[in-house]
């Protein structure tokens, strides 16, 4: 096929990134409302349901990642591509009819394995790719979920305002539009070539944290990492539920603000970064993300005004940058042999932070804001936050100086 045929394929690709990117953010300004909607509880057991289906969804997409991505090598990346996108809008449908809490955990399981269908669309561009053109198009991935993750708080929260199911119909419209346009533009590009049998080996989630074994010279570096996701997460675990409870702020207001940060995010790791770490170095770009970050979690713990909150909520991503400047460390840190080896278990660990921090976070929130708390201090989860960040100033000082391998 010529560059011209592989336009709309593509097009269809990075839609069905940026709607599964949409499906995290769009639900996280309303969930608070839904699950005291069916369960009639208070914000601060609202927030420990919202713990358990948000690492739920996160473990199906852990678990399935690589299962996905191997049934494309064996069935095509069409049927599998197409097959999600069905279930992703029946599951929107579910979610908005949903009286029950366990329907709802249900449907964020069935959510989350719909959702792992990044490695089936990465392949799929590499399947229609010069290798010239594979840099340029995997960049654009990265732009889909950036957009989505931008898109779907502010969809949700404006379509909050109608009521906490509202979202979940146009997620689920959505979905079903763009399912019948990859009906009629997607090719199937897996050909009896390269086509390969299934093999669950292949699949096995937990195989990149071998490679563990392999890395001494980063290992302390992934520890660190792997602590900063934990912390950082804490902005879609919590923050729906916290402010809704501290400043009364409505789904509008969340979804606002949630893109605010998104959108000050993708313009430090997009832009700024580079004049960041030119001034200051990879080293101390670190040292400043983290005590940017640890000042921010105090203060938004702290501050007890929600119109300054809001106004802060960009400045909080100039923090965003501790990310790019570790994975450099660590790149040069490791053998030219073992650079896929590195991204495959820096995949792991955020996967497995993306699963642990709801849990964490959830819980602290419901201890000090729950009607029987001893101390009321619903910012508690950002003070933890903050001190992970004094740990992993400690693990980032204490670190032996690795050699750039030979």
């Amino acid at each position: 096929m010529t560059d011209r045929a592989h336009r709309l394929p593509l097009v269809f690709i990075l839609i069905t990134l940026a709607l599964d990117a949409v499906g995290i953010g769009l639900i996280l300004p309303v969930m608070p409302e839904l699950i005291r909607d069916v369960e009639g509880v208070n914000v601060s057991d609202a927030a420990v349901w919202g713990g358990i289906l948000m690492t739920c969804f996160a473990v199906m997409q852990f678990i399935c990642g690589p299962l996905i991505g191997n049934l494309s090598d064996r069935f095509g990346r069409r049927p599998v591509l197409l097959i999600s996108l069905a279930t992703m809008a029946l599951d929107y449908v579910v979610m908005a009819l949903a009286g029950s809490i366990w329907l709802l955990l249900a449907a964020r399981i069935v959510g989350g394995v719909t959702a792992s269908t990044q490695s089936t669309a990465s392949a799929f561009i590499a399947d229609i790719s010069r290798p010239e053109q594979k840099a340029a198009r995997f960049g654009l991935v990265g732009a889909s979920f950036g957009v989505g993750f931008v898109i779907g708080p502010l969809i949700g929260g404006f379509l909050g305002e109608l009521g906490p199911r509202a979202p979940f119909w146009a997620a689920a419209a959505l979905a079903a539009a763009n399912l019948v346009f990859g009906y009629f533009v997607l090719p199937e590009t897996v050909t009896d070539r390269i086509r390969r049998p299934f093999d669950w080996r292949r699949a096995n989630p937990l195989g990149a944290f071998r490679a563990m074994g392999d890395l001494p010279g980063v290992r302390p570096l992934l520890l660190l990492f792997f602590l900063y996701e934990f912390a950082m997460f804490i902005y879609p675990a919590i923050w729906a539920y916290f402010t809704q409870y501290r400043f009364g702020w409505s789904p509008g207001t969340i979804g606002i603000s949630l893109a605010m940060f998104g959108v000050g995010v993708a313009a430090v790791q997009g832009g700024l970064i580079r004049v960041i770490l030119r001034v200051l170095g990879e080293r101390n770009t670190v040292w400043y993300g983290l005590g940017y970050n640890f000042a921010a979690f105090v203060a938004i713990a702290l501050i007890e005004n929600g119109t300054a909150v809001l106004v802060l909520t960009p400045m909080i991503a100039l923090g965003a940058v501790v990310t790019p400047a570790l994975l450099a460390i660590m790149s040069k840190a490791a053998g030219d042999n073992q650079q896929g080896e590195l991204q495959g278990t820096v995949s792991s660990l955020r996967s497995v932070a993306m699963i642990v921090s709801p849990l964490v976070m959830t819980q602290i929130f419901y201890a000090f804001s729950q009607p029987a708390a001893p101390v009321t201090m619903p910012g508690a989860p950002f003070v933890l936050s903050a001190a992970v960040m004094v740990v992993c100033g400690m693990v980032f000082a204490a670190r032996p100086r690795a050699r750039r391998p030979a």
